[in-house]
Formats: C-alpha cells, structure tokens, sequence
C-alpha cells in the first residue's frame, strides 16, 4: 500500500485569504448547473438538534470531476459569549476512487460566501434590474456578506436599510456600507419591507419577521435563515402570493420556508440559471418572487474544490501525511 500520501489542511484564515467574490460565484453557478443537470449528486441530509446547538451533514459530489466530499456544520449559540461564532463548520475533500480525505478546510468563511453568492445569483435571476433599494433583517455575518454580494451584482441598488433583533443602530454595519450606499435601520420591519423592492432575511429564524400585505407587488425576497425543522422567517400566507424557487426543493420543504406550505407550487433556481434567460424573464413585473435558500452541499464542494487546486498551485496550506 502507498505509505506517501498527503492531507492539505486550510485554516480559518488561509481559506478566508484565497476567497475572491468573482471566483465564489462562478463556482457557486457551476454547483446550480450541476444540479439542475443531475451530474451533480446531494446525499440525503443530517439536521439533529443537540443538547448544545444544532449539528448537520450535507454532502454530495460529481463523478464526471472526481469531486466528493463533505461538510459538518451547524449552529452552537453558546459561542457568542465566549468571542467565537455560533456557526461551526469543516468541509473535507475525498478522493471518490480510493475514499482517502485529500484536503480539510476550516468552513466557516466557505459557508458565508457561498450563501451570499446563491443569494446573488437568486437577485440577478428574479430581482427587477432596476431594483434601488433593499431591506435586510440582521446584521450578522451572514446579514453583512449577502448586502455585500447584492451591491456587487446590483448595481443600481442606492439605498438600504435594515432592521435588528432589539431594534438598535448597529455602527459597524453602517460603517461597512457607507461608501457603497445610503444606509440606515428601519423604523419599522413593515414599512421598510413596504419601501424596498428587495428584501433578504438573514436571521435565526424565531419566527415571521414582518407582515403579508407590506410586501409589494413586484419585490423579491431571499429567505437564508430558514434551514431547520422548526425555523421561519416569513409571514402566513405570503407563499400563496408569490411565485417561489428553492436551491433544492425536496430539502427547502423538508426544513426551509416551504416547510410551513410544502404543497406550495415551487421550482428549482439551477433550473432557471441553465436557461441563460435575462432577469425575471416570463415572470410578470408586478410578480412578488421568494428564494427560499437552505444551501446544498455542491456549493460547498464546487467552492472547496477551488481553494483545494488554488492551495496547491501557490503552496497555502499545512500538509501533512496522512499514510495507509
């Protein structure tokens, strides 16, 4: 048996280093078309709630690429109070011929950007173009990193605004945007869901975060924190008005926003990327439009493949041997 073999591992902040947004999308668009093609595979899912958190599995891969791997993730509220984030995650890289891991990679900045990247790709597939303003609930890592990808990729949007769980300013977030945008905190979770003609909801999903009727005609909404049994985010009855598209629709009913109407007619937004229509193509103007994204383990893969062979080209990373 080969006694040579080697494990790259990549840190928190190695991964975070070879991150570039460009590239992030790209891959995270690859693991739609994957997707939606059936090259791609996702296994069935691991979501259990923990005495401590909650801790999942998602993992997949594309035999035609020799991609296969893994993430275990979840979420452990007591981190907070001791200076580290609640969302954990570790993406491993396995060789699909041998099953020998190839490459371990901290996941918690690959988490972040690939969801904000779904989300952008959702914006540039069902937001108006001329979309001006936004509204965001939380202003956490998550919060930040999707308001960060929509001013990329939407660069009509000029103002935003942005709600809180207590209702306070957050000087942090504003300071990260206030070059880029008009930014302040709602007043109110309904009238700046009223005034926005985009919405994104980036919180622990505790329950509806404003009402039905605010929501106008012609707004698109980007669901992310709806991603366990139990979790939501949006009011009674706005599925019923609008046309809605999930990530994966057998898991966005199992655990994201469709779980709470899951006979709510829906279709896949890998689907819609492989048409290569412009935006909101054959969806009528005055259409409300919801991605109910619960994030599938091929965006992870496609992300992690990426700085496994950008690792390896510029030497980042620790490898050690891993013998048989």
């Amino acid at each position: 048996m080969p006694d040579n073999a080697r494990l790259l591992l990549l840190d928190r902040d190695q991964a975070a280093a070879l991150l570039r947004p460009d590239d992030v999308l790209a891959a995270v668009r690859e693991s739609f078309l994957l997707h939606a093609s059936g090259a791609g595979r996702i296994f069935p899912l691991v979501r259990e709630a923990l005495p401590a958190g909650v801790f999942g599995i998602k993992s997949g891969g594309v035999a035609e690429q020799d991609l296969l791997g893994m993430k275990a993730a979840g979420f452990w509220p007591g981190n907070r109070p001791l200076g580290a984030d609640g969302h954990q995650a570790t993406i491993i890289l396995f060789d699909p011929a041998t099953g020998r891991p190839q490459c371990l990679i901290d996941g918690n900045a690959v988490t972040t950007a690939r969801t904000a990247a779904a989300g952008a790709l959702g914006l540039l597939a069902l937001a108006r173009p001329d979309s001006e303003t936004l509204c965001v609930f939380g202003t956490g890592v998550q919060g930040a990193a999707h308001v960060d990808y929509a001013l990329r990729v939407m660069p009509g949007l000029k103002r935003v605004r942005y709600l809180t769980s207590d209702g306070r300013r957050d000087p942090q977030f504003e300071a990260r945007f206030a070059q880029r945008c008009d930014i302040a905190p709602g007043a109110d979770a309904d009238a700046a869901v009223a005034d926005s003609d985009i919405v994104i909801t980036a919180t622990p999903g505790r329950g509806p975060l404003f009402s039905a009727a605010a929501v106008r005609p012609g707004t698109h909404v980007n669901c992310v924190g709806s991603d366990t049994r139990g979790k939501r985010e949006l009011p009674d009855g706005l599925l019923a008005l609008a046309r809605t598209w999930a990530d994966d629709l057998a898991q966005a009913r199992a655990i994201g926003e469709l779980q709470w109407s899951p006979d709510t007619p829906a279709a896949e937004l890998g689907a819609l990327l492989a048409r290569a229509a412009p935006a909101r193509h054959g969806i009528a103007a005055d259409a409300i439009t919801i991605f109910d994204m619960t994030g599938i383990a091929l965006q992870d893969l496609s992300v992690a493949r990426m700085l496994h062979q950008r690792a390896l080209a510029n030497g980042t990373g620790t490898s050690i041997a891993w013998p048989w």
